[in-house]
């Protein structure tokens, strides 16, 4: 059985992809309620589907602006 890489984005990766944003402001869209789920919770912090955060962007790229 071939398994489908998993694309994760932890906050870091999700913080460069909206432009080099704060972790305070990440922090505030990770935790909205309309934010994805996180996939998974670890030590490290959460993890998010890399293809649930891009959609999230297209839906509310002018909501993401500093």
């Amino acid at each position: 059985m071939v398994r489908k890489p998993l694309h994760l984005m932890g906050t870091h990766e999700i913080r460069v992809r909206l432009g080099d944003i704060s972790r305070q402001r990440a922090y505030q869209l990770t935790t909205r309620r309309d934010f994805p789920a996180p996939v998974a919770n670890l030590a490290m912090g959460s993890v998010w589907l890399a293809e649930d955060v891009e959609e999230w962007i297209k839906t509310h790229r002018n909501e993401t602006d500093t």
